[in-house]
């Protein structure tokens, strides 16, 4: 059972790079047979092979979604959605990987000033980054920058990255954290080259292995300075640069690559699920012919396209109201917020459910063993907090100020 596009999700999008939403698939068709070939290697190595990530370059699809303005292809975040959605199919680690890279390089693209971005792309968008947004640094200001230090976790790609992607609390010259009047501390996201950190080397996980997700410090130096024209501010609203969906800032963009990458994983693992069911036969008969198996298999996958089709409908809305010029409404930014943790429980609970009922079939090395694992590492981000999920149902309610911009890990008022 393959995944498929509705029609009209194939139809071409002047995105100024000559290159339509149509053309990124016929690229994914050719890629798809090399990312599950390499799958296995990139689980040993422990980071994707080089390969795959030269091939996934040079098709553009690493930097699909940035900005024409350093020339991306810029695709609507829904049309991005239905390409992570099927690399994430293939394999868990080549779709986190790809939607990492367009995440953090799109919201780099759009935020940084203009000399950072003339330092970053000056060889055009073809560029690798990684990292971790989640402040666990700290940055104190001085002129023309900040001075960083800290260790960081779970710099996602970070193995091929050019540049990374670091976030850090500001304190004063004292090491205090500055404090905002909302009470939360000001955060800023600092941008510098990979020759300024060192790999920790403790990537040793239960899934998600081929992301080389390692932890990270800076290198050589207690502290790295950072220009200022290579930060953004964490809770930043207003792109310098990128049409209007660069509104949709970290908290929007995270939220969508991490549904695209639910999306994928959640299929595969259903359908690896009929594979191992539908030849079985055991001491119990043929599986297949349960129709106790047949109750849940039906609600399984009710429960997953449910969830598809909010994450599909959520996405969708944002994408043609950013078409359309205008801004997305809180109302929009919650739905999206309220599916990126929908679709991760529907995916833990259909995981579950399949490595049950495949009994020994997912203990061994296979597809579906990976699959397991890799989704149950996916629910571990922190997007996935109940509180971020509060934040929705305060929203929801009506008890937020309607002119609040949502944040990454909730509504600002």
């Amino acid at each position: 059972m393959s995944l498929s596009l509705a029609p009209n999700e194939n139809a071409p999008n002047d995105n100024g790079s000559g290159l339509t939403i149509a053309d990124f698939h016929a690229r994914v068709d050719a890629l798809l047979p090399l990312i599950e070939e390499k799958a296995n290697e990139a689980e040993e190595l422990g980071h994707m092979s080089d390969e795959v990530v030269a091939a996934l370059r040079e098709s553009g699809i690493y930097t699909m979604m940035f900005p024409k303005a350093v020339g991306g292809a810029e695709v609507t975040p829904f049309e991005a959605l239905t390409v992570f959605e099927r690399l994430s199919y293939a394999h868990a680690s080549a779709g986190w990987c790809s939607m990492v890279n367009n995440m953090e390089g799109m919201t780099m693209a759009i935020y940084i000033e203009d000399e950072g971005v003339e330092t970053v792309f000056k060889n055009g968008p073809d560029i690798t980054i990684a990292g971790n947004g989640v402040p666990r640094g700290f940055a104190r200001p001085v002129d023309g920058g900040y001075m960083i230090k800290g260790n960081w976790a779970y710099g996602s790609a970070i193995h091929h990255a050019e540049w990374i992607h670091t976030g850090c609390f500001i304190t004063d010259d004292a090491g205090k954290m500055v404090i905002q009047p909302n009470g939360q501390p000001k955060i800023i996201i600092c941008h510098h080259p990979r020759s300024t950190i060192r790999l920790l080397g403790n990537w040793d996980v239960l899934g998600l292995r081929a992301t080389g997700s390692f932890d990270y410090t800076i290198a050589d130096a207690e502290e790295l300075f950072v220009p200022h024209y290579m930060t953004y501010d964490f809770d930043i609203g207003a792109p310098l640069r990128g049409g209007p969906q660069g509104v949709l800032g970290l908290a929007g963009y995270s939220a969508l690559g991490h549904t695209c990458w639910a999306l994928g994983v959640g299929r595969r693992m259903l359908d690896e699920l009929i594979k191992v069911i539908v030849q079985r036969t055991d001491a119990f008969g043929k599986s297949s012919d349960s129709a106790s198996f047949r109750f849940q298999f039906a609600q399984a996958e009710a429960k997953f396209r449910a969830a598809r089709a909010l994450a599909y409908e959520s996405w969708r809305s944002v994408s043609d109201t950013c078409v359309s010029g205008e801004k997305p409404t809180q109302h929009q930014l919650t739905m999206v917020k309220l599916t990126l943790r929908h679709i991760h429980d529907v995916i833990s609970d259909v995981a579950t459910f399949a490595h049950r009922s495949a009994r020994g079939a997912s203990l061994h090395n296979t597809p579906m063993q990976r699959f397991y694992r890799d989704v149950h590492s996916g629910t571990q981000h922190i997007l996935m907090a109940d509180q971020i999920f509060e934040e929705c149902g305060r929203a929801l309610m009506g008890l937020t100020d309607p002119d609040a911009q949502w944040t990454v890990f909730g509504v600002a008022d």
